[in-house]
């Protein structure tokens, strides 16, 4: 069974920074996409931060330049730094798993067949 779980929230100033980072358990594929999300109160879910098994990166334009994903290397984590953190950051922050190469609308979230339970950032001005 393939589990994800997320840490690292809690509240923070503007121009502050957190790490997320998100643990795999029961998955060991050679290819995949994983994902970062975001939901911002009243809006939908939002992909942000990309990570391809090849170590590919891409981000949104809203986070481009602040966060970065990355995986830790021999581990199952995957991390999203952020930083200089501004308060329209305020959500909760999903990572996701495809177990394949999305190459198409990767930021589509209906592609993703895993998913954490989420973790509440706050971005206070």
């Amino acid at each position: 069974q393939v589990r994800l779980v997320e840490s690292g929230g809690g509240s923070v100033q503007a121009g502050g920074s957190l790490r997320l980072s998100c643990t795999v358990s029961g998955f060991s594929g050679r290819d995949y996409t994983m994902a970062w999300f975001r939901q911002r109160p009243q809006s939908a879910r939002e992909g942000i931060a990309l990570f391809w098994s090849d170590g590919e990166t891409r981000y949104d334009g809203t986070v481009r330049g602040r966060f970065t994903i990355s995986r830790v290397s021999d581990t199952n984590t995957l991390l999203l730094e952020m930083s200089n953190l501004k308060p329209e950051d305020t959500a909760t922050y999903y990572c996701a798993l495809a177990p394949r190469i999305l190459e198409v609308f990767p930021f589509s979230d209906e592609k993703y067949a895993y998913w954490g339970q989420g973790t509440q950032v706050t971005v206070a001005s």
